[in-house]
Formats: C-alpha cells, structure tokens, sequence
C-alpha cells in the first residue's frame, strides 16, 4: 500500500473530539435483519459479483424491489425489507429515496452502492451482554414458558430489575469499540466492493472516485454530533483541493483504506483511555451513560450524550414526560423501566425500548425506526415511520406506522392495534419527521426467523428454521383511546385535537358503544332511587373503578398525581 496519512495529531488523548472517526449507530442498531440469505460466509467474494448483476439490472445504479429480489434469490416482501430498512439507516439526507411516498418507492430504487453497503454489515455480530455476577440470583425470575428460552432472550426485563445495575449491558463506548474493531478487520473488503479498477492497468490498481468515497459515509463520520455530524468529506485530504467545476481525481484505495484505518485505531485508543477509568470506579458525570434516577413528572432527569441518544433509564413506579425542548439530539433510548408511564412527545429519528416491564410507554412522532426489544407486559403507543419488535412477551402495541411492523425473535402474546391518542403538537411533529397519516399498516405484520443470526449466541440444532410469532389484533371491544394528561400546557398546546390515524369501522363501531359513561351519568342523575341509595350506588361504582385501575394498570398514572 501507498504511503500511509498521518492523522492530525499524534496522540489521542489530547486529540479533539471533532476530529475522531466514529461508527455510524443507525446501521447496526436499527438495520440488521434475520434473513439467512442476506448473511454471506465470504462477503467480499459473494458480494463483488453481486454487485455486478445489481448494476446490470439498471442503468442508473439504482435497484428496485424486483431486481433485489431476482439477484438475491428472496421474496419480493423481503426484497422490499431490504428497502425500506437501508432508507431507515441512510446517512445522505439528499438521497431521492428518502424523500419517496411509498407508492414510488420501486420507482427511486436504491443506490446499488449504499444496498452492497448495508449487505456486507449483515455479517456483524452484535455485542453480547455481560454475564451478571450473581447469575444464580436472577435465573429464576424470567419465567421459562418457552422451549427456546436460555438461547434467544440473551437478557430478560426482569433480571434487569433484579440486578439493579446497568454495568453488565454493554455501555456505548463499549458498543463503539466493538463496531469500530468489526469495521477495522473489515475495511480493506469494504473499500474494494466501494473501488473499481483503472481502464487498462487490471485489478491490482483499485481507486475511488469522490462519489463512492462520500458511501463510507454509511458506516463513518467525524465530530461529536452523533450521525448529524461532520461528513467524511469535509475531513478527508484526497480532495480537500479539488475545483468545484472539476471532476475530482480519483484516489488510490489503498490510501483511502490506510487514512481511515489510522483514524480508527486512534479512535479506539481514545475509548481505551475513556473506558479505563471507570473499569473500577463509578462512571463520572462525563460519561456517556450516566443512569436516570427514579423520577415523576415534576422532575427534569436525563442523561444526554453530546453525540449519543438521550437516555432515560431505571423509571420505577412513576410517570415520566419529555417534550421536544427537554432533548437535545434526535433519538431516545428508554431502557429498563418498570411499572411506570413513560410520555416522549417530541419528533425523533430513532427510538429504542429495551428491557421494560409493566409500562404504558407513548413515544410521539418518530420518522426513522423504533425497535422495542426484550420487554415483558409493556404498552406502546407510537405514530413511527417503521417499528421492529423482538423478544418481547404479554406487550400491547397500538401503531400508527407506515411500514410494515417487523416481528423477529422468542416473542409471546403479543397484540397489535390501530394507534389511539393524541397531542397538541403530533401532527406537527409527524409533518416535521415525514410520516403520513393516511397509511397505518398496523394490521399488516412481518414475522422473520425466531433466531437473530447477528446476537452471537449457540442455538440449538433446527431452532433457525422455526418463524417468529406474529402479533394478533386486540379485540376491537377492547379498544379505548388513551389520554395524554396536558399537565405543563404551553408546548403541549397545539393544533392536534383527535387522532389524525382513520381508524377502521370495526373499531369506530365499538369506541361509539363503549364512549358511554355521558349516558352512564345521565341513567344515574334520572335514576327513581332515594339518596341512600344513590350514594351506595355511587359507592359500588368507585370501589369497580378503583379495582379496574389496578387490574388494567392504569393505577401507575396516578403515582405521581397523588405526590403533588
């Protein structure tokens, strides 16, 4: 390889932070998807003549799902998976894809160079949980009504109760250094499917247009931004000097690969330093994952990396809102929360809810993806772009999305149903994220495999073959709108005063028969019975509401109102 580009700086500790190569998230969190025949053993010698074939199937470069669909032998509803999932993870907002209404969506296509891209990264192998160290003491908390249990839920919502601690997840820094050492081994393949050979000097001298290196922008950027940050480009010397009304000189790859390597490694040397510390101490207030106390609605709790997701973590017995001005970035991860009512109203890209139990969770408008995994007993309510549910047991999902919800891995009794709230601002939010009212597939949901091929885990011998339970659609007699308490006013105010999702008639029809309780009061006031009786009455009737409070849990709303 060429001579090597030194970095800026010599030593990373006291290296900026805008000046470090980070992974981007989104891809590995949001755009790993189950499906056998997307994960290749050699990704590079699979990859390179399918690449090939993609191309030949359009003159543009850019594949639609029927051309997905015939080169990687796999249906055509999975073929359009692939789509939908790489526009949930692109990293160029200009990209024409992810401004297509979904019926044009085949008619743009993808960028044949982002989809082999997205293929290759199918390899990855997620970061395991740390075992906890009292094991023995958590065992017998999740309850084993699953023949497959031990080897798909790597973690329960209730062991995280138990164990008290966040210290055995793995922590962003360490899940950035995991993703940063996969790309690390794998740069040299990934540049060579971005590379192509100079006209008339063979293989061997591989180079990169500015064009095809702006793609590694799927899996890199620089600065302390998060993904909104600083794009390769504007860091990169190859054509820092290149005129505008010419074309830029292609550069060698192995310079590419040699520049971006040496960034990694002093990256991860940063993480080592950062990490170091705090192996046997407790986590400073710099760190990127300090916990969220226990909090009620009067409190203003969070923890907010500056490049990382808003957090908030460890909600217990409480309820809990967020507005648009109380987030600093554009995505939120709610992790083990438990018997509590969790309100996100504020427009978001990304959204994550791991390891929640007993929780009514509504999260506002969110235009990217939102992935619900491993909780138990759990409510969302969610107006989303697209929704993936794994490992999850007894949750209720009331979806208001425009794609298809994806169901992958062990999940038990879980129902769908259409969306069923409103704020004063969604419809502003869904406005400002790209989601379209007129679309609810909520009824439409796409099981993959029971086994999540990139969790790391053994399985037992047959266990990939098996299909992952779908959700089954509430009984439309048990189906209620959900009402967002307006408890700071001011932001809350806005312009929403019903549920912008149509809902379907069978569904009118039973709200119409249940929204009673005026002909209730009206009965009662008519009612020919003395004043003794009328109050035993009255009585009886708060003594059933007060057990339908607590048998539908609906009681943890009044946690916090009973406080003030």
């Amino acid at each position: 390889m060429s001579d090597p580009i030194e970095p800026s700086t010599s030593s990373s500790s006291t290296k900026d932070p805008a000046l470090l190569i980070h992974p981007r998230r989104e891809p590995f969190e949001h755009g790993l998807l189950p499906i056998p025949k997307l994960i290749f053993t050699d990704p590079t010698q699979t990859l390179i003549p399918l690449k090939q074939k993609l191309i030949e199937q359009s003159s543009s470069h850019r594949v639609n799902s029927a051309a997905i669909s015939e080169v990687l032998q796999i249906s055509i509803d999975h073929a359009r998976l692939v789509l939908d999932t790489l526009a949930s993870v692109l990293h160029s907002e200009s990209d024409p894809l992810l401004k297509s209404k979904p019926d044009v969506v085949d008619e743009v296509g993808a960028d044949v160079n982002d989809l082999v891209l997205f293929l290759y990264i199918q390899s990855y192998k997620k970061l395991l949980p740390r075992t906890h160290k009292d094991s023995a003491a958590v065992a017998d908390v999740w309850p084993s009504t699953s023949a497959f249990d031990g080897y798909l839920s790597a973690l329960s919502p209730l062991q995280l109760v138990r164990s008290n601690s966040r210290r055995f997840v793995p922590s962003q820094a360490d899940e950035e250094a995991h993703q940063l050492s996969y790309l690390q081994k794998h740069l040299a393949n990934i540049v060579s499917l971005l590379a192509e050979p100079v006209e008339g000097e063979g293989e061997e001298s591989l180079v990169l247009t500015m064009e095809k290196f702006e793609h590694l922008g799927f899996l890199f950027y620089f600065g302390d931004k998060g993904s909104e940050g600083y794009h390769l480009g504007q860091y990169a010397p190859f054509f820092a000097n290149s005129d505008p009304d010419m074309p830029a000189v292609p550069v060698p790859a192995a310079q590419v690969h040699d520049w971006v390597l040496q960034n990694i490694v002093s990256s991860l040397e940063n993480i080592s330093e950062r990490i170091s510390p705090k192996e046997n101490g407790p986590p400073s207030s710099s760190d990127q994952d300090v916990p969220m106390a226990d909090a009620c609605t009067s409190t203003n709790k969070g923890s907010m990396s500056v490049r990382g997701p808003s957090f908030i973590e460890g909600i217990s017995k409480s309820s809990l809102i967020k507005q648009a001005s109380d987030l600093k970035g554009s995505s939120v991860k709610v992790l083990n929360c438990h018997d509590s009512v969790i309100y996100i109203l504020a427009p978001l890209r990304y959204a994550t809810v791991y390891g929640c139990s007993d929780a009514t969770i509504v999260l506002g408008a969110v235009g990217k993806a939102v992935r619900i995994e491993h909780c138990e007993r759990v409510h969302v309510i969610t107006a989303a772009k697209r929704i993936c549910i794994a490992n999850c047991r007894e949750c209720m999902f009331f979806l208001g999305v425009n794609q298809r919800p994806l169901i992958v891995g062990d999940n038990h009794k879980l129902q769908v149903a259409p969306y069923n709230t409103f704020y004063g601002q969604l419809e502003e939010h869904m406005n400002e994220v790209g989601i379209d009212a007129t679309i609810n597939r909520w009824n439409e949901p796409l099981a993959l495999g029971v086994v999540d091929p990139h969790d790391s885990l053994s399985h037992p011998a047959g266990v990939s073959d098996a299909q992952a339970e779908s959700g089954s659609h509430l009984d439309p007699e048990q189906f209620t709108n959900f009402l967002i308490p307006n408890w700071y006013g001011g932001e809350s105010e806005g312009s929403t005063k019903d549920n912008p999702f149509p809902l379907p008639d069978i569904y009118v029809a039973s709200q119409q028969r249940n929204n009673n309780l005026g002909e209730v009061k009206q009965l009662l006031r008519e009612a020919p019975l003395e004043e003794n009786r009328k109050r035993e009455l009255s009585t009886a009737l708060h003594v059933y509401f007060k057990d339908w409070l607590y048998a539908s849990g609906n009681i943890r709303q009044l946690y916090c109102l009973q406080g003030e």
